[in-house]
């Protein structure tokens, strides 16, 4: 069996809608399936959509988180709570096309363990908007050294595959990247981001900056890295006025500015106030990890009444 999982954020309007396409497209396929959608803390009508969608067809389940706990959690719970034998995650909005879940399934019916959707086009963006995804997906690749250009949260997961992701222990995940690092028999489908047909996309610039630098520190230590080479590049800009220095010294010419020292002061400040806040970010990172709460709360489930 399949299980689909949706997680949602305020997209009350998407619910039904998405229920019903993937019935069509699963049924019409012949491919047992459950849809699990997990509520992350909505603050419109999305619970009760749910419930309604619930009602009219047997096959879905939901999950209502007691706050919200951001999208990467509110995978982890529908993987959690799912019960097929493969599991695929993908957006409630749609711009993820069903379509694509049969093709997923074929692959996995072939002895793939872990379908990667991969975006061949982005859709209609603004200039702005596919400027800092851009830039965004090339920080992270460099970071984490996985590609991540086109990479996206549409995949299909194997039984074996979903175990082994929720068996891992930290508790700030990647899913995007972490479902490459687990490896296993691996395959890709090509798919185009479809156009939203209600409500607005929950990622805005600032959003997606955060989420960069949020999963920069979760997956790799670039960051401290680049705190090492602002360092060694400031010491041997150092060595090299301090030798010039000296030469006009001993030469008779005594080195005048006074504001290029305070500009060297202020720079040197900056980079170790930088750095000082990059490393309390890991350390941040760290107390939460070592506090052990867990991903996320549920408030309210929703049985599957076709088990």
């Amino acid at each position: 069996m399949l299980s689909v999982i949706l997680p949602a954020y305020n997209e009350e309007k998407m619910i039904r809608k998405a229920s019903a396409e993937i019935d069509r497209i699963l049924s019409a396929e012949k491919i047992p399936y459950e849809i699990v959608f997990v509520n992350d803390g909505s603050q419109d009508h999305t619970w009760t959509e749910i419930e309604r969608a619930a009602g009219e067809n047997p096959n879905v389940t939901g999950v209502l988180f007691s706050r919200n706990f951001g999208k990467e959690s509110a995978m982890l719970a529908g993987l959690a709570e799912a019960s097929g034998d493969c599991c695929a995650v993908m957006d409630c909005d749609l711009q993820h096309p069903p379509e694509t879940l049969v093709e997923m399934y074929r692959l996995w019916e072939q002895g793939y363990e872990v379908i990667e959707g991969v975006k061949r086009t982005r859709g209609k963006e603004s200039a702005l908007h596919r400027f800092s995804a851009g830039l965004f997906y090339k920080m992270l690749s460099k970071a984490v050294k996985i590609d991540m250009s086109r990479a996206s949260d549409f995949k299909l997961l194997d039984r074996r595959a979903v175990d082994a992701l929720l068996s891992l222990p930290e508790r700030n995940v990647f899913f995007r990247a972490l479902s490459s690092w687990i490896g296993f028999k691996t395959a890709s489908v090509e798919f185009d981001v479809q156009e939203r047909t209600e409500g607005e996309s929950k990622w805005s610039t600032r959003s997606l900056i955060q989420y960069a630098i949020k999963n920069i520190v979760v997956f790799s230590t670039a960051a401290l890295q680049c705190v090492t080479i602002a360092g060694v590049a400031v010491f041997v800009a150092a060595v090299i006025l301090g030798i010039q220095t000296l030469v006009r010294y001993f030469s008779g010419h005594a080195v005048e500015g006074f504001t290029t020292v305070i500009l060297l002061i202020l720079i040197i400040g900056s980079l170790v106030m930088i750095s000082l806040g990059i490393i309390g970010y890991y350390i941040g990172k760290i107390y939460e990890e070592v506090k052990g709460r867990p991903r996320y709360l549920i408030s309210r489930k929703i049985e599957r009444k076709g088990r």
